[in-house]
């Protein structure tokens, strides 16, 4: 009897592979027509695919040919610059939705919505996509769907420049998602909050929500790909404390991971950044060595090229030529402010560099004879130099009614009387311990 039962069983399991063969067989040859009406006839492919997905005689046991409809009808979108209709498919899917398993859910809504990012322009359709469905979780008691979309919807805030918005979602999702312990969330949400408050340039809340980032992810097996965003967000606020050297070592980790994986347009965004760090440590003659690696070599653009022309004019020493690479590459320098900010640094700390050596030979010196010898206009120049002497970076004084500057001379101030001074106080200090000593023994 035992026998009997097993074979029994066994039979029943050939049945339905048999059917669920039979079934993938059905729908890969209606998804290769569909494919086909996408050059023959454009405007029946849509339809096409969405006669696969809506028909319910069609058997589809476990929702995989559905599924790669669903895929296909998205990319399809895609192709045609079509972003509303990927918006409004989610809309439609959702009879649909509500019967397959959550985790299949979860992972074919996201899909659309990355889909609708590669789109152009669609910024503000993917945060309403996002509301939306984050309404539907909602109705549905979705909570774990509801969370990731919530996070995403704080990332497009974080592209929309709603800081504040983006700042309060994290809070309210934090305190829902400690409370289930879900790490791999916590390491995304505390990732975004990172890069929010970095934005808002608040610095310690920005490495405070790093840390956190980088603790709840050495608790779990972390993607690569986020290990490596976690790598390049290290890289940048390390860069922000001046701390070049490492800021490259983390860059350079990032680079590797996200060339690993051929995500090529945050690889050359880590390269990018690897130069900058080098450029930085006042080491240009580097720069050049790394994008000629054989690795980096096929990440070579026009930002690259912006970085490796800031690097020769760095070389040089020449001021002029930086601020005509600046001029010159100003797209793709000041659209990555992460750049544009230690780039603007840099630029000061030159034209500072610059304007001390021109005024070594000087007692008295028109301004418009130092602007003239840094070929900088004249205002700017005179800026910089009132900005220098309230800075204590200049020993001067402007007299504006003439143009002149007045530079004081420096008193070489010898440390023999530092010394004095400590040995004076420190003798008082041993004095009054004698003293105390002895008051104690009497």
């Amino acid at each position: 009897m035992a026998a009997m039962d097993v074979d029994a069983g066994s039979n029943d399991a050939m049945e339905v592979d048999q059917q669920e063969q039979e079934a993938s067989k059905a729908f890969g040859e209606l998804l290769e027509k569909a494919r086909d009406l996408e050059t023959k006839a454009p405007d029946k492919a849509a339809q096409a695919y969405k006669d696969i997905i809506f028909n319910d005689e069609l058997q589809d046991p476990n929702a995989k040919g559905r599924e790669q409809a669903i895929y296909a009808l998205g990319e399809f979108y895609v192709k045609q610059k079509r972003a509303k209709e990927i918006s409004t498919l989610t809309r439609e899917l959702r009879p649909i939705l509500a019967e397959l398993p959550k985790a299949k859910t979860a992972k074919i809504v996201k899909t659309l919505i990355d889909l609708l990012a590669k789109t152009e322009d669609s910024l503000y359709l993917q945060i309403d996509m996002c509301k939306d469905c984050i309404e539907w979780c909602k109705a549905e008691k979705r909570t774990f769907l509801r969370q990731r979309v919530e996070t995403r919807l704080a990332g497009l805030y974080l592209q929309d420049s709603k800081y504040a918005a983006a700042i309060e979602l994290l809070e309210k999702l934090l305190i829902e998602v400690k409370k289930f312990d879900d790490k791999l969330l916590l390491v995304e949400i505390h990732l975004l909050e990172c890069r929010v408050h970095y934005a808002v340039k608040n610095l310690p809340k920005s490495k405070a929500a790093l840390t956190a980032s980088k603790t709840n992810a050495n608790a779990i097996h972390c993607p690569p790909l986020l290990q490596a965003d976690i790598d390049l967000w290290s890289g940048i606020v390390c860069a922000r404390e001046k701390d070049y050297r490492t800021s490259f070592s983390y860059f350079y980790e990032a680079f590797e991971a996200f060339n690993v994986a051929d995500v090529a347009h945050k690889a050359r965004t880590a390269m990018k950044y690897m130069l900058l760090s080098k450029i930085m440590v006042n080491r240009p003659q580097e720069v050049s060595t790394i994008i000629s690696s054989k690795s980096c070599l096929k990440y070579t653009n026009s930002e690259i090229d912006a970085m490796a022309a800031i690097a020769t004019s760095l070389s040089e020493r020449a001021l002029k030529k930086f601020e005509e690479v600046r001029a010159q590459y100003k797209h793709q320098i000041d659209d990555d402010p992460i750049i544009a900010y230690h780039l603007d640094d840099l630029n000061e700390t030159l034209l500072e560099q610059n304007i001390l050596r021109i005024l070594e030979p000087f007692s008295h010196v028109e301004i418009a004879h130092v602007a003239e010898l840094i070929e900088l206009p004249l205002p700017r120049t005179q800026s910089k130099l009132s900005e220098m002497i309230l800075d204590g970076k200049l020993s001067g004084t402007l007299d504006q009614g003439v143009g002149v500057l007045i530079v004081f001379d420096v008193e070489s101030v010898r440390s023999t009387y530092d010394n004095s001074l400590k040995t004076i106080k420190n003798t008082s200090e041993v004095l009054d311990t004698l003293y105390g000593m002895a008051k104690q023994v009497a």
